[in-house]
């Protein structure tokens, strides 16, 4: 299998096949801050899965192009407050950079309480490329969004992967591990279950919000290896 090529060509799993679980059923609301591309293969694969899906924009007015692909894809567009507000499940996938402005405009009322999933990564494009990463070491962006807003349940996960492999990890031969880590143990079942849903069958959870620090400083080594592979389908296995 050529792990350079879209998994959109390959046949795509069913939702039967990746059974609601008691943490997640099907037919969630679910929130899908972010319009580019990871945002669209989550809000895509959401969907397939039988979730309620809104993706969330600054101004879903602005873009009639994305307009015609979310109602392709079964997706409703709305403003980030408007799409948080009417969600049980948020998920973050703007970029990093621009996390924190979205997620204040999501609106805290709107998160409170609910379980916001950061895919993100903080990376920092202005010198070039590869990228450094905004914040390391002594905090992490996931940590960041839990303190500019300390209602909402916050765990880091997918951001180790690249999309296509969030939604459709069959692409990588053999099994993976994607991360979670979180303060809050029902929010983490209930990412983890979410991520069942989509595929990962082997989700490690790292512990407490802190290890998202870890998490996000993988980056610049996935960087390297997509470099020296020339594609971005790949994966990382812990083996125990």
């Amino acid at each position: 299998m050529d792990r350079r090529r879209s998994p959109w060509r390959l046949t795509r799993r069913t939702a039967g096949e990746y059974p609601a679980s008691p943490g997640v059923p099907l037919g969630m609301n679910i929130a899908v801050l972010g319009t580019g591309m990871v945002g669209k293969a989550l809000a895509a694969r959401l969907a397939e899965l039988d979730h309620t899906v809104t993706m969330g924009s600054r101004d879903p007015a602005a873009h009639p192009d994305l307009a015609a692909w979310a109602d392709q894809h079964g997706v409703a567009l709305a403003t980030f407050a408007e799409a948080a507000g009417g969600a049980e499940v948020v998920l973050n996938a703007t970029n990093g950079a621009r996390s924190s402005d979205a997620v204040a405009a999501a609106g805290e009322g709107n998160l409170a309480g609910k379980v916001l999933i950061d895919v993100a990564n903080p990376l920092d494009f202005s010198a070039g490329f590869p990228p450094t990463l905004l914040v390391k070491d002594t905090d992490s962006l996931a940590e960041q969004l839990q303190r500019q807003v300390p209602s909402a349940r916050v765990v880091k996960a997918l951001n180790t992967v690249t999309a296509d492999v969030m939604v459709h990890p069959e692409i990588v031969p053999g099994e993976q591990t994607v991360f979670v880590c979180g303060n809050d143990e029902d929010a983490k079942r209930t990412a983890t279950n979410l991520l069942h849903q989509l595929g990962q069958t082997d989700v490690f959870d790292l512990g407490d919000l802190s290890a998202a620090r870890g998490a996000e400083m993988y980056l610049p080594l996935w960087l390297r290896i997509m470099g020296r592979l020339g594609y971005a389908n790949f994966g990382i296995k812990v083996v125990r």
